[in-house]
């Protein structure tokens, strides 16, 4: 069974974003999700088809939201940053039920594979 601990480290302080600084796992196995990127007119829509990706590869290898251990995000337009936060208390309490969310590291890019995508979401999960 695996044993997933996300947690902050009191010696490094408060985290300075809504974020954990650590997770601590103890499994055998690990599954990788590549850089998922989704079609939409617009970054909310873009947003929900990558998160939604994410969960059918989570599915498909018998796993689900409570597996990730880490998400690396990546964002082209800098003015998505406070839009991408409050996917948070919108989107993870229904993801994430414990109210403990995965680390996630947010990269700001000059673009993707291709003009019209506006974020990337890379995860890992441990199963």
């Amino acid at each position: 069974m695996t044993d997933i601990r996300i947690y902050n480290v009191d010696a490094l302080g408060k985290p300075l974003g809504q974020y954990s600084h650590l997770t601590r796992v103890k499994a055998g196995e690990f599954l990788f999700i590549a850089g998922m990127l989704a079609p939409g007119d617009d970054f909310d829509a873009q947003c929900a088809g990558v998160f939604a990706q994410i969960e059918k590869a989570l599915k498909s290898a018998g796993a689900g939201w409570g597996n990730v251990v880490q998400f690396t995000t990546y964002l082209v337009h800098s003015q998505n940053i406070a839009k991408y936060p409050h996917l948070r208390p919108g989107e993870y309490p229904k993801m994430f039920a414990s109210g403990i969310y995965p680390p996630n590291t947010l990269l700001i890019i000059d673009r993707l594979v291709g003009e019209q995508y506006l974020l990337e979401v890379q995860t890992v999960a441990a199963l």
